[in-house]
């Protein structure tokens, strides 16, 4: 049976529910693009989908193991997790409507619908974690991060035609989420509630597949790119790097030092001591530089160099 305007709702629904239950094969996709492997991404992640309500075993969750000082610790830390993925949430549809304006490849319109939900969920997640601790806390860094957490720049990016969409896609997901995935595998490793783990694990497989989109993508098009182009897209990354990830944007104890920004600071160490998600300086210091390392490397094999980066905590790496 197919759609038709004649159809109640209920009866729209149930085609609608078949056809989303058929096979692959049953219902493909017609795509008109020469990027298979980010058709294949597009699969992987209709097939993976997760929703926190369900899937996260929230009955594992014992609040009382833990002291009101770790609670509030963990609030705190989950709720800036959870402010900071809200400014993601809006990137996709942005970068949607630029796909559709320079006629981009179907594939990458369609990953980015299948982004924005996947954004959404970590949001759900986080925001769910800091309200069975005791409630989710509304600003939880108050003016800290509002340069970095709150990515409202990649917005105004994505629909400026003077910025090239390959500097965006550089930026955002081969530099940003780059740094994400390694931070939420690092958190895999240190996380010890049952809850906390499940939680940083499903972030960390979504966002697996947001790092691979970006560099398949950046791969299929460096041939063609200009060196004028290839500098845009070296500015974008370095501006990323510089005004968000070594402002704070997914590690606290990277932010510039303030009263608020030590408390903080205080309150994921106190999150790590309990296993409740977040870490610490010491112990995620080498993954991040390491992080950036590998990204220098994947960018220079494109043709893409970056500088040295500075920071007072991390010296020149």
């Amino acid at each position: 049976m197919a759609l038709s305007r004649d159809m109640s709702a209920e009866q729209a629904f149930e085609v609608v529910q078949t056809l989303l239950d058929a096979p692959e094969d049953r219902f493909p996709l017609t795509f008109n693009s020469d990027l298979p492997r980010i058709r294949e991404l597009f699969h992987a992640a209709t097939r993976n989908q997760w929703d926190p309500k369900t899937d996260v075993d929230w009955d594992q969750l014992d609040p009382s193991k833990y002291t009101e000082e770790q609670r509030y610790a963990a609030r705190l830390y989950w709720s800036r997790r959870a402010w900071s993925e809200y400014g993601a949430i809006s990137e996709s549809p942005a970068l949607q409507v630029r796909f559709g304006v320079e006629n981009r490849p179907s594939d990458m319109q369609l990953f980015f619908t299948i982004r924005s939900q996947e954004e959404a969920r970590h949001a759900e997640a986080c925001h769910a974690m800091a309200e069975k601790l005791g409630g989710y806390i509304e600003k939880p860094v108050q003016q800290l991060f509002e340069g970095s957490v709150s990515t409202h720049g990649v917005r105004r990016a994505a629909l400026n035609a003077d910025v090239p969409l390959e500097g965006i896609i550089a930026a955002l997901v081969c530099t940003a989420e780059e740094i994400a995935f390694d931070v939420f595998k690092h958190l895999n490793d240190v996380t010890h509630d049952p809850v906390a783990k499940q939680i940083v694990r499903y972030i960390m497989r979504d966002e697996s597949r947001h790092c691979a989109f970006g560099w398949y993508f950046l791969e299929a098009i460096c041939e063609q790119l200009t060196p004028e182009q290839k500098k845009m897209i070296e500015d974008a990354v370095i501006t990323m790097m510089e005004k968000v990830e070594l402002n704070g944007y997914h590690s606290a104890w990277l932010a510039p030092e303030n009263p608020a920004s030590n408390a903080e600071v205080e309150a994921d160490r106190i999150t790590y001591e309990a296993g409740l998600g977040s870490t610490v300086e010491e112990v995620e210091k080498p993954v991040f530089i390491a992080t950036v390392q590998r990204i220098r490397d994947q960018m220079r094999a494109l043709g893409i160099e970056l500088p040295p980066f500075t920071h007072p905590k991390l010296g020149t790496i």
